[in-house]
């Protein structure tokens, strides 16, 4: 009587060879694979001066894809995996300077980062959608 576990059975005259697999059965789970880069586009060389209303929630846009700059539309879902928009609700009335390149140190406020050479020499995304 051969009891096989794991393995092939083969017969070669009159012995017989048994091939056990060691390896364990890793089923993988099923990941969508994105060549697009994970970092930023720069959307504007300049800031965006917007109003802001005290209690109101903003989505502003991390990714640089978005048509309705500087805040987000969803384009992330789909352009750049991995980036998500910074969410966030302000204290006061008020009226602020949103980053519009995307490597701000302080986002979603301007800190200056799009005087930069690398931001200045950079093309901006034309958006097809």
């Amino acid at each position: 009587m051969n009891v096989i576990i794991s393995g092939t059975l083969r017969k070669f005259g009159s012995a017989t060879l048994v091939q056990l697999w060691i390896l364990p059965v890793i089923t993988a789970p099923k990941v969508q694979l994105c060549t697009l880069p994970t970092e930023p586009v720069v959307a504007a060389k300049k800031p965006f001066k917007v109003e802001l209303v005290e209690g109101k929630r903003y989505s502003w846009c991390s990714c640089g894809h978005s048509l309705k700059q500087p805040f987000c539309d969803g384009s992330h879902k789909t352009k750049t995996k991995g980036l998500m928009p910074l969410r966030f609700v302000p204290e006061k009335d008020s009226k602020a300077w949103l980053c519009g390149c995307k490597y701000t140190a302080n986002p979603p406020y301007c800190d200056g980062t799009h005087k930069q050479e690398f931001i200045q020499s950079a093309l901006l995304l034309e958006n097809k959608d």
